[in-house]
């Protein structure tokens, strides 16, 4: 776990409160209604690593992230939030450092994310790059 100024904490977890981090997915805007809260704990458990960023009592999820790899080559940052009340506090960017530091000690090198748009700066100063002669693309189903 890694201390931060205003009390919030980060924690490396393997399991955490489904409907916490269900709102965490809300205020990203990224939970729909036909989700099932059931499948939260697979989802955390199938993560490389799973962040959560706690409040000043340590006990709420206010913030979190995740990596997805296969643990030997590339890696993926995906769904990295942190609630409305708590941005502008270093939440954010201590997800990213413990997500990073997780990803090197395993000795990935190769890490990338899709970032929202307008949410450049605040990756490239924490050392992401746009990748130039390359486009995010999503499955959506059948031409």
């Amino acid at each position: 776990m890694t201390s931060r100024e205003g009390g919030i904490r980060i924690s490396l977890v393997r399991s955490w409160d489904a409907a916490e981090i269900v709102a965490l997915y809300r205020a990203g805007g990224w939970w729909k209604d036909e989700y099932d809260p059931a499948e939260i704990p697979g989802l955390i458990r199938g993560s490389f690593a799973f962040a959560v960023a706690l409040d000043g009592t340590g006990s709420r999820a206010v913030g979190m992230g995740r990596v997805i790899s296969d643990g030997v080559s590339d890696a993926y940052i995906q769904d990295l939030v942190v609630l409305p009340a708590y941005r502008k506090q270093g939440a954010g960017k201590a997800l990213l450092e413990a997500l990073l530091s997780a990803c090197k000690e395993a000795g990935l090198s190769w890490i990338a994310l899709v970032a929202e748009p307008g949410s450049e700066p605040f990756y490239r100063e924490l050392g992401f790059l746009p990748m130039k002669g390359h486009v995010p693309l999503m499955y959506r189903g059948e031409p």
